[in-house]
């Protein structure tokens, strides 16, 4: 059944959201089977509700738990039979927990709405909660924040009736935003840290089809207006010149010993700086174009000076020979590509924990370029190494588009470009800031969630601007569970400012990180 509905979600503190099940006599499909979390630090959910259809319809409620011994009956301040009014109205579900041990607890509320009793005309419609329940948890109290505001807005086919269910949630995250370790952000800055409160992010569901698309999408994001967030990167040939030679070394320094990886005209090496430092090399073959050159060195020295733990930033570069030129990265032992790596058997026994921990990392590193100004423009698997204890190190991305060819198209304009991983007004008018870095993010995170899958497989590269303007999104990936699904759907709004910023994001995997370990 077609409907058309409106998602927004907050998962930031003191932000509030709706969530549609229903509108314009509607059902929204994916809302209703959506299950929404309860933290265990909120107790009672309200849902206000009103029939449009001039008198009461009968209802019926029934709410049961997957497991009653945690989470006994949750109770209503309602009874479970009775007529919806006619006038806007709120009732309140308590879910108190037994506290005998942790545990997360499916709930589902079934309400029944009596249509015209005489021909047996029923409408019913399920909701699903996840209560996170602690032990010795009885002792919870309600909190005071604002709540988190599902609305249902339901008609009967014949038009009489609309039926409103709305439902209230707070989430309280407590966060320590990392600091950064250069200067703060400017004031023009719209994610200051200085003390300004962070811009709220949403992800929006407006209109969704039957799933006659590909198996491996879903169906979000209508447009709404965008005005992107400002961009600063470095153009001038005299800045890329005084990064090489402040980075210059001496050629005979470094010593080959093994080809990692090959394509067309690019090459990157393992091997040694001074006999002592383990470091990757990038290099061109003779038959490479100048061009190809000056893309190497210039894209190699985008993150020039990135101090950070989560950073692969240029250690060295020699232009001697200026038809070869290569560049130095440091590489500890054990060190690879990340997408090469989530490709091999070994990464099958990645776990969740691991893969929220993996996330966290490149939310700071990509935090902290965002703090200075630098726009990425191409996050990906394929730009991040990874070791042996899968700390995980965001690269540029010189060289991807020969050792990839697969992840990289162009549209009539000659210019390779990664399409599956670009936002829409990337891909529509090539405007690269920090919105839409926060996208590739989101589907750097699906390439960790399928061990490296080609996203919108089944999608040829011409037609990808219009899936994403009509709202088609990445599925969920299997075993990815809600809460790690919803932080990437966050990255897809279809408006740039409608995305999170890293330090947002890094709020969400760290509070899902903790609710995930507390079993564990």
């Amino acid at each position: 059944m077609k409907a058309k509905y409106q998602v927004y979600v907050f998962i930031f503190t003191g932000l509030s959201a709706e969530l549609y099940y229903v509108r314009d006599g509607q059902v929204n499909e994916y809302a209703l089977h959506f299950v929404v979390p309860v933290p265990a630090n909120v107790r009672d959910i309200a849902f206000t509700w009103q029939s449009l259809a001039g008198r009461p319809l009968p209802y019926n409620i029934n709410i049961v738990t997957s497991d009653p011994a945690v989470l006994p009956r949750p109770t209503m301040n309602i009874s479970h039979t009775g007529s919806m009014p006619t006038n806007v109205e709120t009732f309140s579900i308590e879910m108190r927990c037994s506290g005998i041990r942790p545990a997360e607890v499916e709930v589902t509320i079934t309400i029944e709405v009596t249509l015209n009793r005489a021909i047996n005309n029923v409408t019913e419609l399920v909701f699903k909660r996840r209560k996170i329940c602690l032990e010795s948890d009885h002792t919870e109290n309600n909190v005071d924040d604002p709540l988190l505001l599902e609305t249902i807005a339901a008609t009967a086919p014949s038009g009489i009736i609309t039926f409103v269910v709305g439902g209230i949630l707070a989430l309280l995250l407590v966060a320590i935003l990392i600091s950064i370790a250069y200067c703060a952000r400017g004031p023009s800055k719209r994610n200051s840290h200085n003390g300004q409160p962070l811009r709220t992010s949403s992800f929006q569901r407006l209109q969704t089809h039957p799933s006659s698309g590909p198996p491996s999408i879903i169906f979000p994001p209508a447009p709404t207006s965008t005005l992107p967030r400002s961009k600063v990167e470095y153009s001038e040939p005299e800045e890329l010149h005084r990064r090489i030679a402040e980075l210059t070394v001496q050629r005979c320094r470094v010593r080959l010993s093994s080809l990692l990886q090959e394509g067309t005209f690019g090459r990157i090496y393992r091997g040694t700086y001074n006999d002592c430092q383990e470091v990757f090399v990038k290099t061109v073959a003779q038959l490479a174009s100048q061009g190809q050159v000056s893309a190497l060195l210039q894209e190699g020295m985008s993150l020039y000076g990135a101090s950070h733990t989560n950073i692969l930033s240029v250690l060295g570069v020699s232009i001697e020979d200026h038809t070869t030129p290569f560049l130095l990265y440091p590489a500890p032992d054990g060190t690879r590509n990340l997408k090469l790596y989530l490709q091999e058997p070994v990464s099958r026994s990645l776990t969740t924990i691991q893969i929220v921990m993996m996330s966290s990392q490149l939310a700071s590193a990509l935090g902290h370029l965002h703090s200075h100004g630098v726009v990425h423009k191409d996050v990906a698997a394929r730009n991040c190494v990874i070791d042996d204890q899968l700390r995980i190190k965001l690269a540029d991305s010189s060289l991807s588009r020969d050792l990839f060819p697969a992840d990289y198209n162009c549209l009539g304009d000659s210019e390779n470009r990664p399409i599956k991983w670009l936002s829409l007004e990337a891909l529509q008018r090539k405007i690269f800031t920090e919105a839409s870095d926060i996208w590739g993010f989101g589907v750097l995170m699906w390439e960790l969630c399928t061990r490296a899958r080609q996203p919108y497989q089944e999608i040829v590269d011409d037609e990808m601007e219009g899936f994403l303007r009509n709202g088609y999104r990445l599925a969920q990936p299997v075993n990815c569970p809600d809460e790690l699904f919803a932080i990437m759907a966050y990255c897809w709004a279809l408006s740039p400012m409608e995305r999170p910023t890293f330090g947002q994001l890094q709020v969400c995997l760290q509070d899902f990180y903790t609710q995930i370990t507390r079993y564990v």
